[in-house]
């Protein structure tokens, strides 16, 4: 087993500070790695809806000095509902890439989490307004939570509005924030909230617009988290229209339902993306084209922030 560290929820949460995280993120979407297709197996159940196992794995290109290997597991099993657990439960394997020895198991759900806002953080860091300092997080829960954390890493936000259908949980972010020193109110009117922020950043599981294009004020940046399938939809078709819009990676053309129906609709084709969250590292400069855009940045995730993530957990937990 040589060394090898087991890190808990908290612990690998520790390893992945906002401003390191969003660097080191910025290198590997300019490098890259491999990325094989997702393993994806159904489970079948009795007297349950099937459960489902997904297998990512991805690995640092072959000339890296540093080899790395790793795979996230995750379970997603419907059950677990009426017996008050989890339905998705989500670990992280790393391994040595020259070796095939295995160096650490980590939270998964804690490397998704943080990597996704992470990567939101650091495309706005290339398309949002550099003075944006009134940040609105649509969507409280368990990623929505990190958004005003990951986004203070890269721009000056001061004032966070917060809106989530469910107000319980609008109202403990809202406290969470405040006391991490941000100015943080809850909301109800989504549409003058819309109009007043310089960043919208949304991250729920809806499957019906809810951010309206007619809403946005020139100078806004959009980040839509949350829709990662065909049928989710954060925002409507004039959002995309209206936006000069950029992707983590392309597979959000085939994936997103921000993107996928309104090209199917033919309001958009795929040119309508500008570039991915790697030509933006890659090139390494701020892109907007001016203070009254309208920028849109769409991500559906990706096993390289999943790598690059676990590799910093690994670093920092090996020299602290």
């Amino acid at each position: 087993m040589g060394n090898f560290t087991i890190l808990d929820a908290g612990q690998t949460a520790a390893a992945l500070p906002f401003v390191e995280l969003v660097d080191a993120l910025r290198i590997g979407f300019a490098s890259g790695c491999q990325l094989p297709q997702r393993h994806h197996h159904t489970m079948a159940r009795d007297g349950e809806a099937d459960a489902t196992l997904l297998l990512m794995p991805a690995w640092t290109n072959p000339a890296e000095v540093e080899q790395y290997l790793g795979v996230k597991l995750v379970t997603v099993v419907p059950g677990n509902a009426k017996r008050g657990l989890p339905g998705l439960v989500s670990t992280y394997m790393l391994y040595n890439g020259q070796t095939g020895e295995q160096l650490a198991l980590m939270d998964g759900n804690t490397i998704t989490g943080r990597r996704t806002v992470a990567t939101s953080a650091l495309a706005a860091a290339y398309l949002a307004r550099p003075d944006s300092t009134k940040l609105l997080v649509a969507g409280a829960g368990r990623v929505g939570s990190l958004i005003p954390d990951a986004y203070r890493a890269v721009l000056p936000i001061e004032d966070v509005a917060i809106w989530d259908a469910n107000p319980e949980v609008s109202h403990r972010l809202a406290r969470s924030v405040s006391e991490s020193g941000l100015q943080a109110y809850v909301v109800e009117d989504l549409e003058t909230e819309v109009r007043n922020a310089d960043i919208i950043s949304t991250a729920t599981l809806a499957t019906e617009p809810f951010i309206r294009g007619e809403w946005l004020t020139p100078g806004t940046h959009v980040d839509l988290i949350g829709g990662f399938t065909p049928k989710m939809r954060e925002a409507d078709d004039a959002v995309v229209t209206r936006s000069q819009l950029y992707v983590d990676t392309a597979e959000a053309l085939h994936e997103a339902g921000d993107l996928v129906q309104p090209i199917h609709a033919g309001l958009i084709g795929e040119s309508h993306v500008l570039s991915t969250l790697a030509d933006l590292c890659r090139a390494d400069e701020f892109v907007r084209r001016d203070s009254q855009s309208i920028t849109c940045f769409k991500a559906v995730g990706s096993g390289l922030a999943d790598l690059v993530a676990a590799k910093l957990v690994h670093a920092r937990s090996r020299d602290g």
